[in-house]
């Protein structure tokens, strides 16, 4: 069970004042205070209920219900396999673990179907999985096959020692050639499905980017990170004016179509859990990415 105190510092209504200081939805709270796992100064109160200054928030949230997840025989590109480590390359559209509403056809059921030696130190619902990449985002991820390269690869991220450059086309003729861009990611209080560039409840992002090619209307742009923040590369170049191509969550509604961002996780490179040894892997871009580019007039450069 996780358990949260708060004291109230303004003047709200008690599901937006807490929804705001955690990555949970209004919903989400207002079904904590039907059932009492939300209380006021000790006391259940309705979901409308106007905070006062001091008063004490107590969200007490229960163990999480672990989804079933069945192993599914469905074809995945892998990269690379060993003992200890599977790197995928991962398609468009396909979600990386079950959660409500995605609880089969997820890389994890793929994976459980390829083998059952998974890392289980994130449970049933994420097993072996260390880091993820978004449903409509193709690419490179890497996959535990036991606890102790779970471990490594985990630390490794923290340590940020991971390689990981994406490409990326956006929208508009980018100026420079090179930059970083430290900008702290949260909660997007008004849409939260959305992540946003904030200093209330954010954490530390930062994306390096390199102009690749130039294009009328868009640049293609590589993205490595040092942070591996939710649709950081997504909410970083929205920040700087630069949406992605075909992100109508982050961008404009009129952009490319096809079918989710032209985001490609290309390179991935670790050290290897067991031997230490330097291990890199590269992914072509996507045939529907590479059409999209051929249709682009491309702005040639000069010296």
């Amino acid at each position: 069970m996780e358990s949260y105190t708060f004291v109230a510092d303004e003047k709200a209504r008690i599901d937006k004042w807490v929804s705001d200081r955690g990555e949970w939805s209004r919903s989400q709270v207002q079904e904590w205070i039907k059932t009492g796992v939300l209380l006021v100064n000790g006391t259940a109160v309705k979901p409308n209920y106007k905070l006062q200054l001091g008063d004490e928030i107590e969200v007490n949230i229960p163990e999480a219900v672990e989804l079933e997840v069945l192993p599914e025989q469905i074809s995945l590109d892998i990269v690379y396999e060993d003992e200890d480590v599977i790197v995928v390359n991962k398609p468009r559209g396909m979600v990386v673990h079950p959660a409500a509403g995605h609880t089969s056809g997820t890389l994890v059921n793929a994976l459980l179907g390829h083998c059952d030696d998974l890392s289980g130190i994130n449970g049933v619902k994420r097993p072996g999985i260390v880091h993820r990449i978004d449903k409509d985002t193709t690419g490179l991820l890497m996959v535990a096959k036991n606890d102790l390269a779970h471990e490594s690869l985990a630390s490794q991220l923290k340590d940020k020692t991971i390689k990981r450059e994406y490409i990326a086309l956006v929208h508009g003729e980018l100026v420079h050639e090179l930059g970083t861009i430290e900008a702290p990611i949260g909660r997007d209080t008004n849409d939260r499905q959305r992540m946003t560039v904030t200093d209330r409840n954010a954490k530390e992002a930062v994306t390096h980017f390199r102009l690749l090619e130039r294009y009328k209307d868009f640049t293609l742009v590589e993205c490595k990170l040092e942070t591996g923040r939710t649709h950081q590369i997504r909410v970083h170049m929205r920040y700087i004016g630069h949406s992605l191509a075909g992100d109508p969550k982050y961008g404009p509604r009129r952009t490319i179509d096809l079918g989710g961002q032209a985001l490609h996780a290309a390179t991935l490179g670790f050290y290897h859990p067991r031997t230490k040894l330097w291990m890199e892997f590269e992914a072509p871009l996507p045939e529907d990415f590479k059409a999209e580019l051929a249709k682009l007039d491309k702005i040639e450069k000069t010296r």
